[in-house]
Parts: C-alpha cells; sequence; structure tokens
C-alpha cells in the first residue's frame, strides 16, 4: 500500500488494516531498536532506553517515496551503551516519516481487531497468492514504463476476475449474462437512434424516418469458455 493512501484514508474517515512490513535494520541489542523508543508529540522529540532526548532540526529530507525528520542527540557520543544502539560512528538517528502517525494508527488498528485482520487476510490475500504463485507472475518489468506494467497487472486481475466469477456462477449463467447484457445495450442504442432520426427530419436533414432495428442478443455467437480447474 503507498504511504500517501494512508493520509487519503484518515482524511476520508477510513479506518485501514494493512500489513506493514517489520523493521528490517536493527540495532545491536534489539532492546535498542527505534520501536523501542518513546516519542513525545508535545516537544516532537525522542526518549531513548537511557532517558537521552532525541531532537530535530526540523528539516525535511527526502527519500525515494517520502519525507522524513531525522532525530538524533550528541550524548550518543559519551553514552555507556553506545556499542548496544548503534554502530554509527555518531550515534543513533531516528527517522520519522511524514506519515509516521498514520501508520501508528493503522498498527494500532490491526492489533485492536486481530480477529477481523485475519479475516481480511484470508480475503485480500487469496488473489495474490493464485496470480504469484500459481500462474508464476512473481514479478513485473517496470523497465518499458509504469504504464505498461499497469496494464499488465490489469490484464492479471481480469483474468482472474472472469476465472473466478465462471467458478462461482458457471459458464452457461455468465453466458446468459453477457448476452441479456449485449440486448441492452443494442436496445437502447436502437432506441436512441429513432429519437435521432425524428429530430432530424424537421431541420431537413433526412426526409423520413426508418425504423431502427434491434439485433437480438441470442443471435450473436458468444465464444466458448472452457472451465478452467485449480486456483479458487
Amino acid at each position: 500500500m503507498s504511504l500517501l493512501l494512508f493520509t487519503i484514508a484518515h482524511d476520508l474517515n477510513i479506518n485501514t488494516l494493512v500489513a506493514i512490513p517489520k523493521q528490517t535494520v536493527h540495532a545491536p541489542d534489539p532492546a535498542y531498536d527505534a520501536e523501542n523508543f518513546t516519542y513525545v508529540p508535545e516537544g516532537d522529540y525522542y526518549i531513548c532506553p537511557q532517558n537521552q532526548h532525541l531532537t530535530t532540526t526540523g528539516k525535511w529530507h527526502k527519500a525515494p517515496a517520502y519525507y522524513f525528520r531525522r532525530y538524533a542527540t550528541t550524548a550518543c557520543k559519551s553514552c555507556s551503551a553506545k556499542e548496544l544502539c548503534s554502530k554509527a560512528r555518531y550515534g543513533k538517528g531516528i527517522h520519522r516519516s511524514e506519515y509516521h502517525e498514520y501508520i501508528q494508527i493503522n498498527k494500532e488498528q490491526v492489533e485492536l481487531n486481530k480477529a477481523l485482520y485475519k479475516r481480511r487476510q484470508a480475503i485480500v490475500e487469496h488473489p495474490y497468492g493464485t496470480i504469484k504463485r500459481q500462474w508464476g507472475f512473481s514479478y513485473i518489468m517496470t523497465k518499458k514504463s509504469l504504464k505498461r506494467a499497469s496494464a499488465d497487472v490489469g490484464l492479471m486481475m481480469t483474468a482472474y476476475n472472469l476465472r473466478r466469477i465462471i467458478n462461482i456462477l458457471g459458464v452457461e449463467r455468465l453466458r446468459k449474462y453477457l448476452e441479456d447484457l449485449i440486448d441492452l445495450i443494442l436496445s437502447k442504442t436502437a432506441f436512441l437512434d429513432r429519437i435521432l432520426a425524428h429530430m432530424m427530419v424537421p431541420l431537413g436533414k433526412i426526409h423520413c424516418t426508418t425504423p431502427s432495428f434491434k439485433l437480438p442478443a441470442y443471435h450473436l455467437s458468444l465464444i466458448s469458455i472452457s472451465q478452467l480447474n485449480g486456483g479458487f
């Protein structure tokens, strides 16, 4: 999920239940991981396990997908726990994303709604598991442009949805629905043609009206769809 979507969801009063990748960079001692530092919003600083305050200059730094502020303290240089906390020469530095507040709210929602989150996993993750593991689409090529990559993903999702519909409704029921849909579209088009023809007569564009015809959908030959097994 794009980090920006957390902000949009918050503005729309939508509660998110989304998995966030766990921290990949750890301190020599996990007790000094950034998640164990306490953020104080009133003063905009962090308190480390050694009770030191990490402050920020207020400057926003640019990462590939977001902006962040860096929090640090000069106390790291003389701290007795420095070797446990950070291997960096000048000590610990914490990056706080512009979306951190919304990510934290999402994390709390996941913790409070574990049963609902598991249900979400069963519903939402299933299509990706089928597409990636069973169909073999474990990656997409973005080299030729994101627009083409998006088109590739769109085709994958369309194929998945069609197979899902076929396995739920069956081929004949899907065929009947498509025939009815085409019949409806063509009948609407024929009706609009007749109205347009009547409107053109007073303007002298045409001299008479010819009744539009309605092409019955049952005369159309829909492509035969084969039942596909597996994946659902």
